[in-house]
């Protein structure tokens, strides 16, 4: 250490080329550094979730769950499997090994998963992910006057917006009711025609599917065929036919029922400052920054909020970043006032000239470790 001491003593220029290239560096780090008030891990989870429209719990136990079971149980790595069986979805999450490569694992379900083909016909594609712990940066709310369907297509819409803005990748709409299409037949429709409710639904669900056909091989490659019918709108459920005579007449379903897209019927009612309201839920994740997520949601609405339709605005809920933002400047406060007291007590005892060097020490060997 003598040494050391000596050859610092000697080499003075030289030891300040370090010490300033050392502050700089750190300063750099700093700035770049992730800022965030819990850190990030892995919880070495995958999950595979199906949705099978319009099925009860005990089918998609069957039809969905079982079998994903049974194909991944062989795969490497894998510590237990926990299952669960929903009304029109199923779903099912993998604990994985400790120590477990979680992209080969999650590599090795995605092409065991994708082998099953015996899955039912009205099931959906098979969503096979990593699960991970998404962190919240704050909720955007639109808020209003106006009619349910206005306030959901505008929260749809600005949720779209937002996650095409840069350094943000990840917000999900909640607060709104799902939509749904109402059919209402009334009892004398039924009788005159000699229908049922079943018969009815029954005409619904063929004329509303997306069902793979197979595939053909060309001299050009293969051909995936699928049909594609399923409907979105009630006004595009008119013109099912419900009845088809010999004759080539028919019976539409909008000749007999009355039908209009709504929303289902749960008790959820989201309001806002006593007005109809959407929420957006905005998430950082990977390596973004929260403070700088939150700055742009910030700058995205000041830009939005003169274009919304009148009676409906748009407001940050819950903004998680404001604490973030007071813990950093706890800290930087605390520093300052550290440094601060340490520069006054050395003066005390030592010349102003030494006491500032030994004071600027402090947070060159800071940086250092």
């Amino acid at each position: 250490m003598r040494a050391l001491a000596n050859w610092s003593i000697k080499n003075s220029v030289t030891v300040n080329l370090i010490m300033v290239f050392i502050i700089v560096a750190g300063l750099l780090t700093v700035m770049k550094m992730r800022r965030e008030m819990f850190p990030q891990f892995a919880l070495d989870m995958i999950n595979v979730s199906v949705e099978y429209p319009g099925s009860s719990p005990e089918e998609v136990e069957e039809g969905i769950c079982v079998k994903i079971e049974e194909q991944i149980k062989g795969i490497e790595g894998i510590s237990r499997t926990l299952a669960g069986a929903y009304e029109g979805r199923g779903s099912v999450t993998v604990e994985l090994d400790s120590g477990a490569d979680i992209q080969q694992v999650l590599d090795d379900i995605k092409a065991e998963v994708d082998r099953i083909d015996t899955f039912p016909d009205e099931a959906e594609e098979p969503i096979v992910r990593e699960v991970t712990r998404r962190r919240q940066v704050l909720n955007v709310t639109v808020f209003g006057d106006a009619p349910e369907s206005t306030i959901k297509h505008l929260t749809e819409r600005i949720k779209d917006d937002i996650t095409n803005l840069p350094g943000i990748t990840l917000a999900e709409v909640a607060g709104l009711r799902k939509g749904e299409i109402h059919i209402e037949v009334s009892e004398e429709s039924l009788r005159r025609y000699g229908l049922t409710l079943g018969k009815v639904a029954e005409a619904v669900r063929r004329a509303s599917l997306d069902l793979p056909a197979g595939s053909v091989k060309t001299a050009g490659g293969e051909i995936l065929v699928r049909t594609k019918g399923r409907r979105y709108y009630a006004g595009e459920y008119r013109d099912i036919a419900v009845i088809s005579r010999t004759d080539g007449s028919k019976v539409t379903l909008g000749q007999i029922a009355q039908l209009r897209d709504g929303f289902e019927d749960v008790d959820l009612f989201t309001r806002f400052q006593g007005k109809t309201a959407g929420l957006i839920e905005v998430y950082r994740v990977a390596d973004q920054n929260a403070l700088e997520v939150a700055a742009t949601i910030k700058q995205y609405i000041e830009e939005t909020r003169p274009s919304l339709p009148e009676g409906v605005d748009i407001s940050i809920y819950r903004d998680r970043s404001r604490i973030l933002k007071s813990r950093i400047r706890l800290l930087l406060k605390n520093m300052a006032l550290g440094l601060i007291l340490v520069s006054l007590l050395l003066g005390m005892f030592l010349n102003a000239r030494l006491a500032f060097w030994v004071t600027l020490g402090i947070p060159t060997v800071s940086y250092t470790h």
